[in-house]
């Protein structure tokens, strides 16, 4: 769920000048599950844009406060969602750990990295959204440390039905700055992408798993 349209738009925007996420419907890409998709999104790439990596922690910090209050701890999920979150838990003043996919296989054997009591409370930083099922592994993990976790922010989401199901089924709150729709009417809008290419851009979203170009 997308909290301020304002800024659901200007994430979209930003995102698109840096080509953070990509458009490309007549030449899709392939992504890790096999899925055939026209978008790829890859958010680590706004921390080289210091202007920007500045809006999106602020408007994210705010965003935090706002849904959640001031949590204990700030978690972000490895590796895309590192440097947001540790950016969002500086402008807070928060302490910062962060969730691997799994735990280590050497030392410590560690799944979670950084220093975090039972009982306090955590908001989740995600950079992106898909199916859902690595950002919920996260919330998983830190539950059965201890943790409460209040909620998860995320930069973008696809918005699939799967992800909503999903988040759904474990009550868990989730809300972005921006999401797929924001980010089609903002292409539209500025013309990155023409009428054709947004017909393709609408009907993958309606059914990502079986579309083939």
């Amino acid at each position: 769920m997308v909290l301020d349209k304002d800024t659901a738009l200007k994430t979209a925007e930003l995102l698109l000048q840096i080509n953070a996420i990509k458009l490309k419907p007549e030449n899709p890409f392939t992504w890790a599950s096999g899925w055939k998709s026209p978008i790829y999104c890859d958010n680590r790439i706004l921390l080289s844009y210091p202007p920007i990596r500045n809006y999106i922690r602020e408007q994210m910090a705010r965003q935090v406060e706002e849904l959640y209050g001031r949590p204990d701890v700030i978690a972000g999920v490895a590796t895309g969602a590192i440097g947001i979150g540790i950016l969002v838990a500086e402008h807070l003043g928060l302490p910062f750990i962060y969730v691997r996919p799994e735990p280590k296989s050497h030392g410590r054997q560690n799944q979670i990295e950084g220093f975090a009591q039972k009982g306090q409370s955590v908001v989740v930083i995600e950079d992106l959204i898909s199916t859902g099922m690595s950002s919920l592994n996260a919330v998983d993990a830190l539950e059965e440390a201890g943790l409460k976790v209040k909620g998860m922010l995320a930069i973008f989401s696809y918005g699939f039905d799967l992800s909503v199901r999903r988040f759904e089924q474990r009550k868990l709150s989730l809300h972005t700055l921006s999401d797929y729709e924001y980010l089609i009417s903002q292409a539209s809008h500025t013309g990155y992408v023409n009428q054709d290419q947004l017909e393709t851009l609408k009907s993958w979203r309606e059914n990502p798993q079986e579309w083939n170009p």
